[in-house]
């Protein structure tokens, strides 16, 4: 009888070998610009605890460096052979990738841009850019009080691309500081006197400092410091300090501790923070709806992609600007 049950539970097994098989963990992917920069080390730090939570295995993929677009385009291939289920991406080139994320969708996998869309997407995870801008604009207008209607604004962007992230945080800074952005979705085509100018920095601290440099020579008189990112942030307070330009106001996006750290010094006076972790955690989720559901994630109500926070992290708080101090900022920084 014993050797009877052995046999059986042999048989039995040789038979559900395919559902053995079809209970693995579903495959999932995520896909990042760099594997170095913070911001990019915490969005796969949210997803892998998300993924090991949902019992989800997650494949990751960067590229070597920002803008390594064939790295993305590999990867992309890579988890559809896979069999992936849904794939993250931070594009480097949204335009380039568009087309293998279009022909991952067509072999059903489901797609969703972070931080950054692609049109071809199923959905955006991201921080609301323009509101990010908007609400160091409206510190920076405050804090300056009367002398805003005299201020000389240097604006130090991303790239000369004006990808959607670099036009947003620009024209939302405008706004909120009470400019005519013209078209807000065009950088530099403002005609307020108060600018002085708009120069990249491939968001790199030595960016910041040659922008900066570059600004100083058509007006010595800037007061006022728009930067894409902390790093341009940290550049252009390199250079402003050895020239000597005492009490310019530096205001800034991400979050980064780094940044924070900046804030707390006093070399930024205000920055936005978004939330990689929150990010890639939520995209990660709903990809496991849609292996469940197969139910897509839908657009915050009023926007045109998901909504995934944005907080002011200032030590000199003004009225009507909501915001948390650089003592709290490091408790969520990345």
């Amino acid at each position: 009888m014993k050797r009877l049950k052995r046999l059986i539970i042999s048989v039995s097994c040789l038979v559900l070998s395919c559902h053995v098989f079809a209970a693995e963990k579903p495959v999932i992917g995520l896909i990042t610009k760099t594997d170095t920069n913070p911001f990019f080390v915490k969005m796969k730090e949210g997803a892998q605890m998300k993924a090991d939570e949902l019992g989800l295995k997650l494949q990751t993929y960067a590229g070597q460096f920002d803008g390594d677009t064939k790295s993305q385009q590999q990867a992309i291939e890579n988890l559809v052979a896979s069999d992936a289920k849904g794939i993250l991406i931070t594009p480097s080139d949204p335009a380039a990738i568009a087309p293998y994320v279009e022909m991952a969708r067509s072999a059903g996998v489901l797609v969703i841009a972070l931080d950054t869309p692609i049109t071809k997407a199923d959905a955006t995870f991201a921080t609301d850019n323009f509101k990010a801008g908007e609400l160091i604009g409206e510190w920076a207008k405050a804090r300056m009080g009367a002398k805003a209607s005299q201020a000389k604004i240097a604006l130090l962007d991303l790239n000369k691309s004006h990808i959607s992230v670099d036009v947003a945080r620009d024209q939302g800074f405008l706004k909120g500081f009470g400019i005519d952005v013209k078209n807000p979705k065009k950088i530099g085509d403002e005609n307020d006197p108060r600018i002085v100018g708009n120069e990249v920095t491939q968001g790199s601290v030595d960016g910041g400092r040659k922008a900066i440099e570059t600004l100083l020579q058509k007006n010595t008189g800037i007061n006022l410091v728009y930067t894409i990112n902390e790093p341009a942030a940290e550049g252009a307070y390199e250079t402003l300090d050895a020239f000597g330009a005492d009490n310019v106001l530096i205001v800034s996006v991400d979050g980064g501790c780094a940044g924070v750290e900046n804030v707390k010094k006093g070399i930024i006076g205000a920055t936005a923070m978004q939330f990689p972790l929150r990010m890639a955690s939520m995209g990660v989720e709903a990809i496991n709806e849609y292996i469940k559901t197969g139910k897509k994630p839908q657009n915050t109500k009023g926007l045109d992609f998901l909504n995934t926070g944005v907080e002011l992290i200032t030590d000199k708080p003004v009225a009507g600007v909501p915001s948390k101090s650089s003592a709290e900022g490091l408790k969520m920084c990345w």
